[in-house]
């Protein structure tokens, strides 16, 4: 029966309701997975510039580390090798947000990093001679003026992010690629099944590039660095 409808009509009875929902997973994972991603970067940048070994040290391992391994091979250890190590068992949908946050924290890493070593140092200084202590002068002088330098970094690899939650179809999370291969396995009409899932991770792509564009126009209206 499916393979006599057309094009419209396969697409809308079969395809898009489905992809539809393995799309909304794609958004959770992509979203939780930066905002965990980012949080533990900022804290990962902190670390990699500080003077003390202490804190610069294992903050430069973790990063070549997960910047220098597969995120394929990180997602399939956190979901096959971890759980036997730590005796807790994790499903999916929690696997695949640990293995892409933790990947994209040390990317976050090195962009956050770069961005505030791009600061003059004059200007730490001449925060420090005012009387604000370090965390104080990062927080009020250094940050405020590398925003706009981090918005288009950080939406490449927001960009990167929602494309790289297709490799948790792997371990069976029914994200927009796993739903795409069982649909097109399933009904034999691969073309239509993948070019709607190109559609779905274009147009969130696209979303992030236009949201991108709308921070950097209001910075530039608030007279933004």
């Amino acid at each position: 029966m499916e393979e006599q409808l057309g094009f419209w009509a396969f697409s809308i009875q079969n395809v898009i309701p489905r992809l539809g929902q393995g799309l909304v997973i794609t958004l959770e994972l992509t979203f939780l997975s930066a905002f965990l991603g980012l949080f533990l970067g900022v804290l990962l940048a902190l670390c990699r510039i500080s003077s003390k070994k202490i804190f610069s040290l294992p903050a430069l391992v973790y990063v070549t580390t997960f910047r220098g391994t597969p995120l394929l091979l990180q997602i399939l250890f956190i979901y096959f090798a971890l759980p036997p190590l730590i005796q807790i068992r994790l499903d999916s949908f929690p696997s695949g947000v640990l293995a892409l946050s933790l990947n994209c924290a040390a990317y976050f890493a090195e962009i956050f990093r770069a961005a505030i070593e791009s600061i003059p140092k004059g200007q730490m200084e001449a925060a420090r001679a005012l009387g604000l202590s370090y965390v104080q002068s990062m927080r009020k002088v250094i940050i405020p003026q590398t925003y706009r330098r981090l918005i288009p970094p950080i939406v490449n690899e927001l960009a990167a992010l929602s494309k790289d939650t297709s490799l948790v179809s792997v371990i069976a999370l029914s994200e927009l690629l796993y739903v795409t291969q069982r649909i097109g396995a399933k009904y034999l009409r691969p073309w239509e099944t993948y070019l709607w899932a190109a559609v779905g991770y274009l147009l969130v792509v696209l979303a992030l590039t236009t949201l991108a564009s709308h921070f950097e126009r209001q910075l530039k209206k608030r007279g933004g660095v």
